[in-house]
């Protein structure tokens, strides 16, 4: 049975989070992971930043061979990035572990990733791969799916749980409203415009396990 962890990596402790580190607060959201050719490309929204500095800075980056403006809305610009892999350890210890990326924020300090393995030997082999690498692990939580496609929690994973019971709570939804974006982004650590993208994520997969299964139509 698979199983899926949600876990913290420093950013100076693989080259993805060295590549995109930057001395002010930006926030990075996986989009996407697409595979081209024997490479697969990530699209990360990245949030609140100066744009000429931090494209300047990637691009000047020993290990990126490619950095592309996608999409760009109000505070935040959608890039497909690539990389070269085989000198990010993180990435290869994912590889060697079969791990499929579910979701991924960076920050100034740290990523938080979730990730799922087809088993408990493959996150046993992930986790000393990272031990030997010296990768620090900070593992906050790992479960088995009761279904492969979902998780226990219709498919929310960890963050996306938290943003959204948060936002409720604190009367996001109420009218009127009682806490701002910016506000609610303070309380989980993140930025405004990533706890956007966050509960947007996260109701989109509510009602993709909920209302718009097979059982519910």
């Amino acid at each position: 049975m698979s199983v899926i962890a949600d876990l913290q990596v420093p950013a100076t402790k693989f080259e993805l989070g060295r590549i995109l580190a930057m001395e002010q607060p930006v926030s990075v959201v996986l989009e996407t992971m697409v595979p081209m050719g024997q490479q697969t490309v990530p699209f990360f929204w990245v949030h609140d930043h100066d744009r000429d500095v931090f494209e300047e800075a990637v691009r000047e980056h020993h290990a990126v061979e490619r950095l592309r403006e996608v999409e760009v809305h109000e505070h935040r610009v959608l890039y497909a990035f690539r990389w070269r892999t085989d000198s990010d350890e993180l990435f290869a210890a994912f590889a060697e572990a079969d791990a499929q990326l579910l979701e991924a924020t960076g920050h100034t300090d740290s990523w938080e990733f979730e990730l799922r393995f087809p088993d408990h030997e493959h996150l046993s082999t992930f986790k000393e791969r990272c031990d030997d690498v010296d990768i620090e692990l900070d593992v906050r939580r790992i479960y088995n799916p009761t279904k492969p496609e979902s998780g226990p929690y219709y498919g929310l994973s960890h963050p996306q749980r938290e943003a959204l019971s948060t936002a409720v709570s604190e009367g996001y939804y109420s009218i009127p409203r009682r806490i701002s974006t910016k506000e609610l982004g303070g309380r989980l650590g993140i930025s405004d415009q990533a706890t956007t993208e966050r509960l947007r994520r996260a109701i989109i997969t509510l009602t993709e396990h909920t209302i718009l299964t097979e059982d519910g139509e």
